[in-house]
C-alpha cells in the first residue's frame, strides 16, 4: 500500500519514482535537482549508472551537493553564496586549488572514513 500521495514512501523512494515518471514522458531536456539526496550511497550509485545510459543524447542539467553526482559532466558550474567562482570538467577541476576540490576531498575522506557494512548509513531513506 502506497497510500494517498505516497505517505507510506520513504524520500527515496518517492525520488526513484519521480526520476521514473520523467524518464517515461523521453523528455530532450533533463533537469535533476538534488535526485538522489534521500538515499543511501549504494542507491546513489546504481541510480547514477542508469541515468548515465537514460542521459545519452539528452541536454541535461544536474544540481547536486554529492561531487559523485556531477563527475561525468560535460561541464560543472560551482556556485558559491549565489555566485559562479568556478567552471569546468571534473578532472579540470580537482587539478585546481579552490572550492570544488576542497569539497572533493572532504567527500572523498568522509566515504573512505565510513565503514561498507552493507548497511544504510544513518539518516539514509531509501
Amino acid at each position: 500500500m502506497v497510500g494517498e500521495k505516497g505517505v507510506s514512501l520513504s524520500g527515496g523512494q518517492k525520488q526513484r519514482i519521480a526520476i521514473a515518471r520523467t524518464l517515461l514522458k523521453n523528455p530532450k531536456i533533463l533537469i535533476l535537482d538534488d535526485s538522489t539526496s534521500s538515499v543511501d550511497a549504494k542507491t546513489d550509485e546504481e541510480i547514477r549508472e542508469a541515468l548515465k545510459k537514460l542521459m545519452e543524447g539528452r541536454t541535461t542539467f544536474i544540481v547536486a551537493h554529492r561531487i559523485q553526482s556531477l563527475m561525468d559532466a560535460d561541464r560543472i558550474l560551482v556556485l558559491k553564496d549565489g555566485e559562479i567562482v568556478q567552471s569546468g570538467s571534473h578532472e579540470q577541476l580537482i587539478q585546481e586549488t579552490g572550492f570544488y576540490k576542497d569539497v572533493f576531498d572532504l567527500q572523498t575522506r568522509l566515504e573512505s572514513e565510513i565503514p561498507d557494512t552493507g548497511m544504510k548509513k544513518e539518516g539514509s531513506q531509501g
